[in-house]
C-alpha cells in the first residue's frame, strides 16, 4: 500500500539492527576535535564577542565534575559537554549558553548542585542547566510518564528561556551522531524519541540544519532498508543531477542580469535530504517521479521587493506548474519562516522548485530561533520570537487543560508537518495544520468566538462543524447570540489542533463542574466494573492517591471531574490501575473460586445470567463478541466469566476435543440485554486494489461515523492487492455492519469482514 500507513519511529518489517549498525560505522568521527583547545579556536576566530575566562572555567568544573566517567565509546565524558559547546557556538551562540553546554550535565551525573553553579556561574547559567536537566526521582511512574514530566520541564523551561531548548537540541544531535556506542534496543529508543519529539520541535522553530540531520540519522535505525535505496538512486544520478542544477543556475543568472539589483543575487542549487524524499514517497505514496521539488534553486537577494522582481523572471523563463505557488513572504508561516515558493517545468521537462528570499530570510530558514544569536545582537526578543513562542505557550494549555501530564508529549507528537492557509470574510489569514476543520478555524479566530460557533460557511455554502478545511478558501463563522453558549463534549473527538481542544476542555473545567462529576464518577465505575476492580467507594481516594497527584488533582470530586471534561484519559489509566489492583486484591492463581461482584441490577455488562448473576465478566480478545452475535460463556480460574461468540476458534475446538471436565465448564446460560449501547472492541479486514489515498478513504469513513480507532495497520499483498486491518470501538453487530456498507462503497474495495484468530 506504498506503506501509506508507515510512520517513522515505528518498528516495522523494515528494521534490521544489522544493517543500522553498518550505516552507523559508516558516519564520520564527530568526536576527534572535541577538545577544549578546538572550542577556544571557535572563539577566537569567530566575529562575536566571548567571555573566554567564564568558558573555560564552565569547562574546568565540568571536567573535574565529569573525571572518571566514562561514554558507551568508551572515551572521557567530556568529549560530549565539549561537542554540545561546539555545536552551539557553530551556531554562535552566547557566552552563558556555551557555559550552560559545558556543564549540562553535572547537577544530573555528578555530586555538583545547582546551587553550585548559581555562585559560581550566575543565575543565567544555571537557570540553563536546570532546565535541560532530567527528573531524577518519580516515584511508581512508567517510562511513558517519566518521559512526559521531562519534557513538560523542559518545555516549561524554554518557554522562559529559548536558549534551553536550543541546547538540549545540540544535545540530542551529538547523542545521534554518537549512537554507534550504543546497544540496538537503546537505538531504537532513542530515535524514536527523537523524530516524536526533538524533530517536531525544530520544525515549530525554524531549525532547519538540526532538523534534517536528526530525521535523516533517525532513518538510518528506524528503516536502514530505505535509507539505502533512496541513497543508492540519489547517488546514481548524483552527474545528472549537479549538471541540470548548474543549467538551471546560468539560466538564472543570465535571466537575473537585465535587471539592476542592489547586490548581485546569490544562487546556489540542493536535492531534498534522504528523510525528505522518504517521508513523501513512503508516507504519501508517491514514486520519486511525483516528488516535483526533489532539485531546487534557491536565489537569495537584498530586499521584498526584489524578491518579487526575481519570482517574475523565473515565470517568464520557465512555465509555471498550476497550483505550486506559495507566497510565504506576505504570509510566513508561524516559525517564521519566509521564502516564495514556486515550482516551474524546464525545456528538459523535469520540474524543479525555485525559492527567493532575502539574506535575512535566508538565515531565518535555516536556523530559526537560533539566528537571533547568530547574526544579530541578542536573542531573548524581538524579531517576531513572541509569535514562535505561542507555539510553547499552547503545548502548555493543552496539557494543563487535560490534566495529564502525557498531553504535552501527544501535542508535540501530533504537531502537523504541513499548513494551509484560510482566510477570513474581511481578509485575515489563518493559519491551520492540513486536516483542520472550520471549528478550529473558529478557535483560532477567538476563544469566545469559538464557544459560540453553531456553523460555518466555506466560500458562500453552509458546511458541516467536521468539514475539512482547504488552502486559500474563505470561511465565516456563524455565532450564537446567547453568550453563555458553550461548545459540545462532541466537539473533543472532532477538533485538529491542541489549541481548540485545550479551549473546550478548559470551558467545560470551568462552567460545567458539577456535570463533569456526575459524568466522571460514572464513566469510572463502569470502566472499574469492566475491568473487575471491585472497591467500595470510601477505597477510592486510598486507591487513586497517586493519580491525583500525576493530574493535578486535590480531592476524588477533582478527579471525577476531570475525567468528565476529559482532562484525565481512562483508556490510559486504566491498564495500570489494573495491574495495581491485582497485586494489592487479586486472586492467587490456580485459585478454584469465582471472582464475584455485587451488581446493582441483574444485568452485568449487558449479560444476562440466568443461573448466576453476580459474575465478573470479560469478553475474550479471541474473537471480540458483539451485541447481536450468539454467545458463550466459558468459566475461568478465579476471573469469573469470559464471554466467546459460538463461532470462537477456542470454543469449536473445545466441541471437537469432547472433554466433559472441560465442556462444563462453557455455558449457554447467558444472552445480550436489551441495552445495544455497549461500547466494545473488535477487528476487521479491508481487502482492496491498491493504489495512493487508499487508507485515508477508509480513515474517513470511520472518523465521519465517529468509530474511535484503537490501532491500524496496512501490507502489500502477493496478489499486488493491499490489506488494511484495523482495530475500532463499536457498539454492536449492526452498527458494524453499517460501517462495512460503507467501506465497501471506498473506491477499489474488494472485501471488508472481521477479522478472525
Amino acid at each position: 500500500m506504498n506503506n501509506e500507513m508507515n510512520t517513522v519511529g515505528n518498528k516495522s518489517d523494515n528494521f534490521d539492527p544489522a544493517l543500522a549498525e553498518k550505516l552507523l560505522e559508516t558516519l564520520p568521527d564527530y568526536d576527534s576535535d572535541c577538545t577544549i583547545d578546538r572550542i577556544i579556536h571557535k572563539i577566537i576566530t569567530c566575529d562575536k564577542q566571548y567571555d573566554l575566562s567564564k568558558i573555560i572555567s564552565a569547562y574546568e568544573f565540568a571536567e573535574k565534575a565529569h573525571r572518571g566517567q566514562k561514554r558507551s565509546s568508551g572515551q572521557d565524558y567530556i568529549i560530549h559537554p565539549l561537542a554540545v559547546a561546539g555545536i552551539l557556538l557553530d551556531f554562535c551562540m552566547d557566552t552563558d549558553t556555551i557555559c550552560a553546554a559545558l556543564l549540562h550535565d553535572v547537577v544530573e551525573d555528578t555530586p555538583a548542585t545547582f546551587d553550585d553553579l548559581k555562585k559560581r556561574f550566575g543565575q543565567d547559567v544555571a537557570m540553563l542547566v536546570d532546565g535541560v536537566t532530567k527528573l531524577s526521582k518519580i516515584p511508581a511512574i512508567t517510562k511513558e510518564q517519566m518521559q512526559a514530566e521531562n519534557v513538560r520541564k523542559m518545555v516549561l523551561a524554554m518557554f522562559n528561556d529559548v536558549r534551553v531548548i536550543i541546547i538540549k537540541l545540540a544535545d540530542r544531535l551529538h547523542n545521534m551522531r554518537t549512537l554507534k556506542y550504543r546497544p540496538p534496543e537503546k537505538r531504537i529508543y532513542t530515535a524514536t524519541e527523537t523524530m516524536e519529539i526533538y524533530v517536531p520541535i525544530c520544525r515549530r522553530f525554524g531549525i532547519k540544519a538540526v532538523k534534517e540531520e536528526l530525521e535523516d540519522l533517525s532513518l538510518r535505525i528506524l528503516d536502514p532498508y530505505a535509507y539505502i535505496e533512496l541513497e543508492k538512486i540519489m547517488e546514481s544520478r548524483k552527474e545528472e543531477r549537479e549538471a541540470f542544477i548548474e543549467t538551471i543556475k546560468k539560466r538564472i543568472e543570465k535571466g537575473c542580469s537585465t535587471f539592476e539589483f542592489k547586490e548581485p543575487p546569490v544562487i546556489d542549487g540542493r536535492v531534498k535530504s534522504i528523510y525528505s524524499m522518504y517521508s513523501k514517497i513512503y508516507n504519501l505514496g508517491k514514486s520519486i517521479d511525483q516528488i516535483y521539488d526533489k532539485y531546487a534553486v534557491r536565489v537569495i537577494v537584498s530586499t521584498k521587493q526584489e524578491c518579487y522582481n526575481v519570482l517574475g523572471i523565473v515565470h517568464d523563463m520557465f512555465q509555471p506548474l498550476p497550483n505550486r505557488f506559495k507566497d510565504y513572504i506576505s504570509t510566513p508561516k508561524p516559525n517564521g519562516y519566509q521564502s516564495l515558493h514556486t515550482t516551474v517545468l524546464g525545456e528538459e521537462g523535469i520540474p524543479f522548485e525555485v525559492q527567493i528570499r532575502t539574506m535575512d530570510m535566508h538565515f531565518t530558514a535555516e536556523y530559526g530561533v537560533a539566528a537571533h544569536w547568530k547574526y544579530k545582537e541578542g536573542g531573548k526578543g524581538g524579531d517576531g520570537m513572541e509569535k514562535r513562542m505561542m507555539w510553547v505557550r499552547q503545548v502548555i494549555e493543552a496539557q494543563q487543560s487535560a490534566d495529564d501530564v502525557e498531553e504535552i508529549v501527544n501535542a508535540i507528537k501530533t504537531e502537523a508537518i504541513e499548513e494551509i492557509f484560510v482566510m477570513t470574510p474581511k481578509g485575515m489569514t489563518i493559519s491551520l495544520p492540513v486536516g483542520a476543520n472550520v471549528i478550529d478555524f473558529a478557535y483560532k479566530i477567538h476563544t469566545e468566538v469559538g464557544h459560540r460557533t453553531i456553523g460555518a460557511k466555506v466560500d458562500g455554502k453552509i458546511v458541516p462543524l467536521d468539514y475539512k478545511l482547504q488552502m486559500g478558501q474563505i470561511c465565516e463563522i456563524l455565532t450564537a447570540r446567547e453568550r453563555d453558549r458553550g461548545p459540545s463534549r462532541d466537539w473533543l473527538n472532532i477538533v485538529k489542533t491542541n489549541e481548540a481542544r485545550s479551549k473546550i476542555r478548559s470551558w467545560y473545567k470551568r462552567e460545567k463542574r458539577e456535570e463533569n462529576i456526575a459524568e466522571g464518577k460514572k464513566s469510572l465505575q463502569r470502566a472499574f466494573k469492566r475491568y473487575r476492580i471491585n472497591l467500595d467507594e470510601s477505597q477510592y481516594t486510598e486507591f487513586l492517591h497517586d493519580d491525583f497527584h500525576r493530574h493535578n488533582c486535590a480531592t476524588l470530586d477533582d478527579f471525577y471531574a476531570s475525567i468528565g471534561y476529559g482532562g484525565v484519559s481512562l483508556n490510559k489509566i486504566i491498564p495500570r490501575l489494573k495491574d495495581k489492583y491485582d497485586k494489592e486484591y487479586g486472586v492467587s492463581e490456580g485459585q478454584e473460586t469465582l471472582h464475584l461482584i455485587k451488581p446493582k441490577s441483574p444485568h452485568v455488562d449487558g449479560i444476562v445470567l440466568d443461573r448466576e448473576n453476580n459474575i465478573a465478566i470479560k469478553y475474550a480478545a479471541c474473537c471480540n463478541p458483539l451485541p447481536g452475535d450468539e454467545i458463550v460463556g466459558f468459566i475461568t480460574r478465579g476471573h469469573g466469566l469470559s464471554v466467546h461468540t459460538t463461532k470462537c476458534r477456542n470454543y469449536l475446538s473445545a466441541l471437537q476435543r469432547n472433554d466433559p471436565a472441560e465442556l462444563q465448564r462453557w455455558t449457554h446460560d447467558i444472552q445480550w440485554t436489551d441495552e445495544q449501547n455497549i461500547p466494545l472492541q473488535t477487528e476487521f479486514t479491508v481487502t482492496a486494489t491498491d493504489r495512493v489515498g487508499l487508507v485515508y478513504d477508509i480513515t474517513s469513513v470511520l472518523t465521519a461515523s465517529h468509530i474511535p480507532i484503537v490501532h491500524s495497520s496496512s501490507r502489500n499483498l502477493k496478489s499486488g492487492n493491499a490489506s488494511f486491518d484495523a482495530a475500532i470501538i463499536i457498539s454492536g453487530t449492526e452498527q458494524l455492519e453499517k460501517l462495512f456498507e460503507k467501506i465497501r462503497k471506498v473506491d477499489g474495495v474488494i472485501s471488508v469482514e472481521r477479522s478472525k484468530k
